[in-house]
């Protein structure tokens, strides 16, 4: 019987920590906390999908099982897909390498919660997780990005716009904004559909690749969570990471 699928993608050359997915001042390769958090969510299968042997080495010995991809891959998603091809999958998750403290609960909502859209009379081409905005971050911060939803209620609600700028503007009253969480949820098909799709215009000018399947009218739905991990973008993050490890050592 098919099962769930977690890809994690896992780019040597980031833009702005290189070669962060190695990084082990915690005794473990960044990628491997991800992996083993990926590990804790029951009845699925996890493979890291890279394009670095350095990657492919290090996740096989801590028992990843690997799929190297083509290193001109311009998103992860599209990485994801060439891993996830012919695989035999009840649905695919995309969980980015850089997520080391990704709370498998979180993981599990999107699987429940994509099942179920799929089987709306409107099926969601894609699924994913949102959650209140944190009162410590800055909303103006275009790195974490904002999302406003329907108000359907009930398991999911489907996304209207992901922006890196605040939304909706604040300009009567004030609005907590829905954080936008990347993780998110394909049926197989749906997966090597999206991939196969060229960057659509809003994709280009915000640089969020879910906005090319939402101005090519598919949808979204969206999962409500309480909160989410920090991911892993920057020397400090990491730092903030492993100061963490070591306080809950």
């Amino acid at each position: 019987m098919s099962r769930p699928l977690i890809v994690i993608p896992a780019r040597y050359g980031s833009e702005r920590l290189k070669g962060k997915m190695l990084l082990a001042e915690t005794g473990k390769p960044l990628i491997q906390h991800t992996w083993e958090a990926c590990m804790k969510v029951p009845g699925v299968d996890v493979i890291v999908a890279t394009d670095h042997a350095d990657i492919e080495s290090a996740a096989k010995g801590f028992g990843a099982a690997v799929a190297m991809t083509d290193p001109a891959h311009q998103s992860g998603t599209v990485r994801v897909a060439e891993a996830a091809k012919g695989r035999d999958a009840s649905m695919v998750i995309n969980c980015q390498g850089d997520e080391p403290e990704v709370e498998p609960g979180n993981i599990i909502k999107l699987i429940d919660g994509h099942m179920a859209a799929m089987k709306d009379e409107r099926p969601a081409f894609i699924s994913t997780l949102a959650c209140p905005f944190p009162d410590d971050l800055d909303t103006n911060n275009p790195n974490t990005v904002k999302v406003v939803t329907t108000a359907l209620g009930g398991g999911s609600e489907d996304a209207l716009y992901f922006s890196r700028s605040v939304m909706p503007f604040p300009r009567t009253r004030e609005h907590q904004p829905k954080m936008h969480i990347g993780l998110y949820g394909f049926a197989p098909d749906s997966l090597q559909a999206f991939a196969a799709m060229q960057p659509s215009e809003l994709e280009r000018t915000e640089s969020l690749e879910q906005l090319r399947a939402l101005e090519a009218g598919k949808r979204i739905a969206v999962m409500m969570v309480e909160r989410a991990a920090p991911g892993i973008d920057t020397a400090e993050d990491y730092a903030g990471f492993v100061s963490r490890q070591k306080a809950g050592a």
